[in-house]
């Protein structure tokens, strides 16, 4: 079971409104989606969270996010928080990226 599922079930009016935040969050019209899921990977990479980026990068695919944009948006991480972003969620994101449709 994913790390969502299992909130979902033991904490569902949480889950719940921490969808509605998600929901008005996605709707919010200052950046489009894409955009919205590169910033998310940045964030997720410079925290050295592997497992988001595997789920984000296949959004940020399915909503036209480049190869290129993808690697920058990690490598730009880099002046900010060291290798660790870029070491632990590049590979992991170049591959996802590789394997999404």
């Amino acid at each position: 079971m994913n790390p969502l599922e299992i909130f979902q079930k033991e904490a569902p009016e949480v889950a719940a409104a921490f969808d509605g935040l998600i929901e008005a969050l996605k709707k919010s019209p200052g950046l489009d989606a894409k955009t919205k899921q590169l910033v998310y990977i940045g964030i997720k990479a410079a925290m050295g969270d592997s497992t988001a980026i595997y789920f984000h990068v296949q959004m940020a695919k399915e909503l036209g996010a480049t190869r290129e944009e993808i690697r920058d948006t990690i490598l730009i991480t880099l002046s900010v928080c060291g290798l660790k972003g870029v070491a632990s969620c590049l590979p992991t994101a170049l591959d996802i990226y590789d394997k999404t449709k």
